[in-house]
């Protein structure tokens, strides 16, 4: 069943969602303590942002709450400078995501995403998506040595989405997922929230995901990773 989008302006700000997924839109879609009540919470480890899995029958979402990180996150933990409904993080990932998954790309399906306005100019967010049945790159390389075949497929997949113009603004290893077939998928396009014309990010895009690999290595002695590991990738780029 295809996502069809749908709208609804609230109190305090908008909602988007998808219409054969929440038949009845509401603010509670983002309130765990109403979800506690009515599925399995489970918090996700990792990240800056607040990210809960909730177990439904039939159907699993990731609900992520925005949180900033950086200098900024110990001004305003959540709250984000208001220039417009369309220019908001969650509004331009949802349409993203929308875009690229009734295109056919392996990303998670988005269910919902909301936009509150507080104070006087800022506004806080909520996104949630279909859980991938996936692990996270860093969760595979922990096990062991992942074969050329799959660094190829990694490497095919990020030029999949680079031909299309699209920008992963945070490509590490928390956002490759790796599915049982061994199916690649990317995830969390906060602030990437718009396709791009073919420049020089590309490269600058696959050298942030070098760095996120040796950086995790450093600090994770048991991952398994090694530059015949990155040439399978590139060659899988270079083919894609």
């Amino acid at each position: 069943m295809d996502v069809k989008a749908a709208y609804l302006a609230t109190n305090d700000g908008a909602m988007v969602y998808d219409q054969n997924r929440i038949s009845t839109p509401g603010a509670y879609c983002f309130d765990p303590d109403y979800w506690r009540g009515r599925a399995e919470v489970l918090a996700v480890p990792g990240g800056r942002a607040r990210v809960l899995r909730i177990v439904q029958p039939g159907q699993e979402w990731i609900l992520r709450h925005f949180h900033r990180g950086g200098w900024m996150g110990f001004l305003t933990a959540d709250r984000y400078l208001w220039t417009g409904l369309a220019r908001s993080r969650p509004w331009r990932e949802w349409h993203l995501l929308y875009d690229l998954y009734r295109g056919g790309f392996p990303v998670p399906r988005p269910i919902a995403a909301r936009v509150q306005r507080v104070w006087h100019g800022w506004y806080r967010a909520d996104l949630i998506s279909e859980r991938l049945d996936a692990a996270p790159l860093s969760v595979v390389l922990r096990r062991s040595a992942a074969p050329p075949q799959l660094w190829h497929r990694i490497g095919a997949q990020i030029r999949c989405f680079h031909r299309a113009g699209i920008h992963h603004a945070d490509l590490n290893l928390d956002n490759i997922l790796i599915g049982q077939d061994q199916r690649v998928f990317l995830l969390d396009f906060d602030k990437s929230g718009r396709r791009r014309p073919r420049a020089s990010w590309q490269q600058a895009n696959l050298r942030r995901l070098r760095r996120s690999l040796l950086k995790a290595q450093a600090g994770t002695p048991d991952l398994v990773f090694s530059t015949a590991d990155w040439d399978a990738l590139l060659g899988g780029y270079a083919e894609g």
